[in-house]
């Protein structure tokens, strides 16, 4: 009886578990727009010139350090390409601003991984 209460409530405990963690991706943690690729989420901030793209994996950081990235941004007819560099554990970051209505273009690359492309549209 003991046993079979043990693997109840070990059984019990990680589904928790996965379930707050489940329960974080998706949603923007620092304030921006998040766009998805794979099992990657990108969160794309931009404030005071700099934008600032933090990377996680349903909700737990993504290391940077090698990565490389590219924003490209859509404001009508426009376009701009924003250079990506690691700047931090989960962050990369380029110079530039964003508009509502622009729309994103993120590729992410990690030394000896297929390249990331996620898709967003300011709001």
């Amino acid at each position: 009886m003991n046993k079979l209460l043990s693997i109840f409530c070990l059984s019990a405990l990680l589904t928790a578990t996965s379930a707050i963690a489940h329960e974080q991706h998706g949603k923007a943690m620092h304030g921006g727009i998040v766009a998805e690729a794979g099992h990657a989420q990108f969160e794309i901030v931009g404030k005071d010139g700099a934008l600032n793209v933090h990377v996680s994996n349903h909700g737990a950081p993504v290391a940077t350090a090698g990565a490389s990235g590219k924003l490209t941004v859509l404001s009508g007819a426009a376009k701009r390409e924003i250079e990506l560099k690691p700047a931090g554990n989960d962050l990369l970051q380029g110079q530039g601003t964003l508009a509502a209505g622009d729309k994103l273009l993120l590729n992410v690359v990690w030394p000896g991984q297929k390249p990331m492309t996620a898709r967003a549209v300011v709001k």
